[in-house]
């Protein structure tokens, strides 16, 4: 059954109030036209609830807005939707990223995330090719997809908005991953369902590694907003040299925007729940607004917390990852790189979900207390402690 507006509907009810179900909830194809956004193909998801998203189909189907009751809760950069025609991989010293990063969520990977490296080739048994040279979070992010279809299906009582597409990531004398992705929202619902699987469709042996940077922003993100995770231990940030507290921010409350602030990255330790889940939110108890995130411990064993609070780019972060924040090399190194070979896969799913009011939030809160509770402090010790990987081929 779908729930709009305090009343439970049936397909056919619902059928009988509308025209079209546009008219209420739908995905619609559109494509931008102008400045340096133009001519990307975009899916608006509405699932007449009060979620609203919108799906980059030429820059990896990345989600770009999202809106809440018309409150904002994902993240525009200064850098735009830029088309990736307009994209430099190799600029700026592999930091030219930075020049298409926006968006609620932005992928990483799919053979390299984290900061810029050399690393070997010879998997790809090509002479003259004796390293690969990877930029900051690697190339996935500014490629279009293949869009394989998009619409609303029912499943008896319940509507799913849907959309699918592939990515391809390939090379002559190099890797030929494909990501197919699927996106779903309930009709009536208050989240969004993404469903990746990454696959070798080449005949190399070939390196995998996954990120999702995903960007709740203001005015969820605000003075006083709270950070909740089932942290078992701190294991690393990027700003602990020296004055751990020099900027005067911690993990856990979030400041205004700043001026001069340099950005602050975390790992932390998941705890998960009995199913594997590892749930992590972003809360503003002054709007009663949250946004939950739960990944899957197996399939995302690390996790940051990104802080950009520079003022005009003021941004939280929100990333689940396969690897250590040791980076490529280090994951070769120690034996923890996952390595594909021909038809191999691996598969990711996630949850992105709006915590509508107060009583969401505490039962988020409470939830993630339940698996472990975060440290009290601010500014916790990193432990250093990078636990070793399991179950890489």
């Amino acid at each position: 059954m779908v729930q709009l507006h305090g009343q439970t509907y049936d397909a056919r009810s619902l059928r009988e109030r509308t025209g079209m179900l546009s008219q209420v909830a739908g995905v619609r194809l559109m494509t931008l036209g102008d400045g340096v956004e133009r001519g990307i193909r975009m899916l608006e998801f509405r699932t007449g609830s009060g979620l609203r998203f919108t799906v980059l189909v030429d820059r990896a189907m990345d989600i770009a807005d999202c809106e809440w009751c018309g409150m904002s809760v994902g993240w525009h950069s200064p850098a735009g939707f830029r088309h990736p025609g307009l994209h430099e991989y190799e600029g700026e010293g592999g930091l030219a990223w930075a020049r298409s990063f926006s968006g609620l969520m932005v992928t990483c990977g799919l053979d390299h995330i984290l900061f810029m490296n050399d690393v070997p080739a010879d998997n790809y048994v090509y002479g003259p090719k004796r390293t690969v040279s990877h930029s900051l979070h690697g190339r996935i992010s500014t490629i279009p997809a293949r869009l394989t279809g998009y619409g609303e299906r029912w499943e008896g009582e319940r509507c799913i908005l849907w959309a699918e597409g592939i990515v391809q990531q390939s090379a002559v004398f190099g890797e030929d991953l494909h990501l197919v992705r699927r996106i779903e929202a309930d009709v009536g619902g208050n989240e969004i369902r993404l469903h990746d699987r990454v696959v070798n469709h080449g005949f190399y042996r070939t390196p995998h590694m996954f990120l999702y940077h995903i960007n709740p922003a203001w005015p969820l993100l605000d003075a006083g907003s709270r950070y909740l995770a089932p942290i078992r231990d701190v294991v690393w940030a990027a700003h602990a040299g020296g004055d751990y507290s020099r900027q005067g921010v911690g993990y856990r409350t979030m400041p205004a925007p700043q001026h001069g602030f340099h950005e602050q990255v975390w790992q932390h330790e998941m705890g998960a729940d009995a199913a594997g889940r590892v749930p992590v939110a972003l809360v503003n108890d002054r709007l009663a607004l949250g946004f939950e995130v739960e990944t899957l411990k197996a399939q995302f064993p690390c996790q940051y917390e990104w802080q950009n609070f520079q003022a005009g780019q003021y941004a939280f972060g929100i990333e689940p990852s396969t690897h250590h924040v040791l980076g490529n090399l280090a994951a070769r190194e120690r034996g923890e790189m996952i390595w594909l070979d021909a038809g191999d896969a691996r598969r990711y799913d996630t949850t992105l979900r709006i915590l509508p009011d107060a009583a969401a939030i505490a039962a988020s809160e409470a939830r993630i207390r339940a698996i472990a509770a975060q440290p009290d402090e601010d500014y916790p010790a990193p432990s250093g402690n990078h636990l070793p990987l399991e179950g890489r081929s």
